[in-house]
């Protein structure tokens, strides 16, 4: 594996360190902002039920696997705009197995 310079790895790190941070601000606004707002967000329905409610029981589970598949598409995207490969890791770790 190359090594990376230094200049290029404070830039991959500061583009990770941001992306981290959207995605657990998103998970903050839909779990702690939805219920601190619950009588405001009672007035809308969704689905036939109070927007609160479906956020709680389903609106947010949905919302943070959608932020999970984000993560992995927006990493997966970086780490080739910053030329970091992960098949090194994989051909090592598939020596590993076919070893024991």
């Amino acid at each position: 594996m190359r090594k990376v310079d230094k200049k290029t790895a404070e830039a991959y790190f500061r583009m990770r360190t941001r992306l981290i941070i959207i995605f657990l601000s998103i998970g903050f606004v839909v779990s702690f902002g939805v219920a601190a707002f619950a009588e405001f967000f009672s007035q809308f329905k969704f689905l036939g039920v109070e927007f609160h409610y479906y956020m709680g029981s389903q609106g947010a589970v949905i919302v943070f696997i959608l932020c999970l598949f984000l993560n992995a598409i927006f990493s997966d995207r970086i780490d080739k705009k910053y030329g970091i490969d992960d098949t090194a890791n994989a051909a090592v770790s598939d020596q590993k197995h076919t070893q024991e």
